[in-house]
C-alpha cells in the first residue's frame, strides 16, 4: 500500500496568516497607494531593494501629491524592514504596506504608513510588485488552501460511495446502486446461466465504479491517496482484477473491512483509517477533542473548559494542550495608567472592541484617579501565545467549521488538557 506524505503545518501559524489575510482584504487605500511586495525563495534581497528604489523615482510623476507622498513613504519603508533581513527565508516573503485610515475611520489626510510582514507556509515561486488600491493577497490565500485531498472509496455488490477529505471536513460526493442482481436466482434460470449473467452486471458495475472515481480523483480533485473500503471480499476483487485506473492503483493507501458501503461506509472508513491518516489535520483535530471530551466525560481533572480558568491553570504551567477555535473573535484590551502603572484587562468580541475601549478610556483610573491612561489590544491566541510558549505548552488552534470545531464551541470555543490534576 502507498504512503501519504503530508507536510504537517503550525496550525498557530496558520491562524496567524489568515487573520492578516482577512485585515488586509477589508482595506482600500484612497488612491493607487497600497503596495503589494512577493519575494520568492532564493531570491536576492538587493535586488529587490533596488527595483522598489527604481520606483520611488517613477512615482515622483504621480500627480496626486498626497498620493505620491504615500507611495514615496510606503516605499522607503519596505526598504527600511527588507535592509533588517540578512537573507531571504526559508519560504519567501510578502511585505504589504500603504497608507491606511485610522482605526475606526477618518478624514482624509489622516492616514498612517503600516506594514505587514509575513512568512509563506510554502515555498513561493512568484515574483510580484504591485501598486495598487488594494493588496494583492490571493497568491497567499491559494497557498493556504489544503492541498493534501484524500478520496474515499466505499463499495460492495449493492451500492458505492465515494467521499473526499479535504482541510477540515469530509465529504460524500455521490453514492450509486449497482443493479447486480442477488446471488439467489430466480425461478426458472439455469445455475450456470444466472452466474454468468451476474459475473456480466458485476463486470459493468465495477467498469462504472472505475470511470466514476477516475473522474474524481484525477479529473476533478487531484488526491494525494486513496482508501478503499467495504464489507465482504467485493473491494479486493475489484482492486485484483485491475478494474482501477493505474494511476490511482498507485494512490491506495489501505484497504479497510466496514459494515456498510455507500455513504455510511465513507464515514465508517474514515473513522477507521486514523493510523493511515495520522498526519492528515482533520484525523489530528479529532483526536485531540475526543481525547478533551475522554478526560471531562471520565471526570479525571484533566479536561477543562471556561477561559478564566484556564488562563489561571496557563499561569501556573499546568496545561500540556490549549485548544482554541479559529472563529472566537475575541481580544485581550489592555488599559494601563501612565501614573501608577495600574492594569485593567478585559477579553471582549473584536465587534465591540472600541466602543468598551472608548468606555474604559473615558474612566479615570481605579487605583488613582488618574485619566491618563493608554490602551492596548491583542488577538486571544496572540495573548495565548506569549502565556503558553515560556511554559511548554502547545496550542492547537481548530477550525471551527469542522464536526470536532463544533464540539469544542459548544465548551465555549476555548479548552484545555492539563498536565496533572492540580486538585490532587
Amino acid at each position: 500500500m502507498g504512503k501519504i506524505n503530508v507536510e504537517k503545518q503550525d496550525s498557530v501559524k496558520i491562524y496567524k496568516i489568515k487573520r492578516t489575510l482577512d485585515e488586509l482584504s477589508r482595506i482600500s487605500g484612497r488612491g493607487t497607494e497600497l503596495i503589494t511586495v512577493y519575494i520568492p525563495k532564493g531570491k536576492q534581497l538587493h535586488l529587490v531593494i533596488n527595483q522598489l528604489r527604481e520606483e520611488q523615482g517613477t512615482a515622483d510623476n504621480i500627480k496626486s501629491a498626497m498620493t505620491r507622498s504615500h507611495v514615496v513613504d510606503a516605499l522607503g519603508r519596505v526598504q527600511q524592514r527588507l535592509k533588517l533581513y540578512k537573507d531571504t527565508p526559508e519560504h519567501g516573503l510578502v511585505i504589504f504596506c500603504g497608507a491606511v485610515p485610522p482605526e475606526g475611520g477618518g478624514p482624509i489626510g489622516s492616514e498612517v504608513i503600516k506594514v505587514w510582514e509575513l512568512e509563506p507556509p510554502k515555498d513561493l515561486t512568484t515574483s510580484l510588485y504591485r501598486c495598487d488600491d488594494h493588496f494583492h493577497v490571493d497568491i497567499l490565500k491559494d497557498m493556504l488552501k489544503d492541498d493534501n485531498l484524500i478520496g474515499f472509496l466505499a463499495i460492495d455488490t449493492k451500492d458505492a460511495g465515494w467521499g473526499l477529505l479535504h482541510g477540515d471536513k469530509i465529504e460524500v460526493l455521490r453514492e450509486t446502486s449497482s443493479g447486480v442482481a442477488g446471488k439467489h436466482r430466480q425461478g426458472g434460470q439455469s445455475a450456470r446461466r444466472f452466474e454468468r449473467l451476474r459475473e456480466m452486471e458485476l463486470s459493468y458495475y465495477y467498469n462504472r465504479v472505475a470511470e466514476v472515481t477516475k473522474e474524481f480523483f484525477i479529473d476533478i480533485y487531484p488526491i494525494k491517496g486513496l482508501i478503499v473500503s467495504g464489507p465482504g471480499p467485493t473491494k479486493e476483487d475489484f482492486l485484483k482484477e485491475n478494474y482501477l485506473e493505474y494511476r490511482l492503483q498507485d494512490k491506495v493507501l489501505a484497504t479497510l473491512d466496514t459494515s456498510y458501503s455507500g455513504s455510511e461506509g465513507i464515514r465508517e472508513a474514515f473513522m477507521k483509517a486514523q493510523d493511515v491518516l495520522s498526519d492528515f489535520r482533520l484525523a489530528e483535530e479529532k483526536k485531540l477533542v475526543e481525547r478533551l471530551f475522554r478526560e471531562i466525560n471520565n471526570r479525571t481533572g484533566l479536561g477543562v473548559y471556561g477561559l478564566q480558568d484556564i488562563l489561571k491553570l496557563l499561569k501556573n504551567n499546568v496545561v500540556d494542550i490549549l485548544l482554541i477555535t479559529d472563529d472566537t473573535n475575541l481580544y485581550r484590551l489592555e488599559i494601563t495608567c501612565n501614573r501608577c502603572k495600574h492594569i485593567q484587562e478585559e477579553i471582549v468580541e473584536h465587534a465591540k472592541l472600541i466602543p468598551k475601549k472608548t468606555e474604559m478610556l473615558n474612566k479615570p483610573c481605579p487605583s488613582c484617579k488618574s485619566m491618563d491612561q493608554v490602551d492596548s489590544s491583542q488577538d486571544l491566541v496572540d495573548y495565548l501565545s506569549t502565556l503558553a510558549i515560556p511554559v511548554g505548552t502547545k496550542i492547537e488552534v481548530i477550525s471551527g467549521l469542522s464536526e470536532y470545531g463544533v464540539m469544542l464551541s459548544s465548551l465555549g470555543k476555548v479548552a484545555a488538557i492539563l498536565r496533572y490534576n492540580p486538585n490532587l
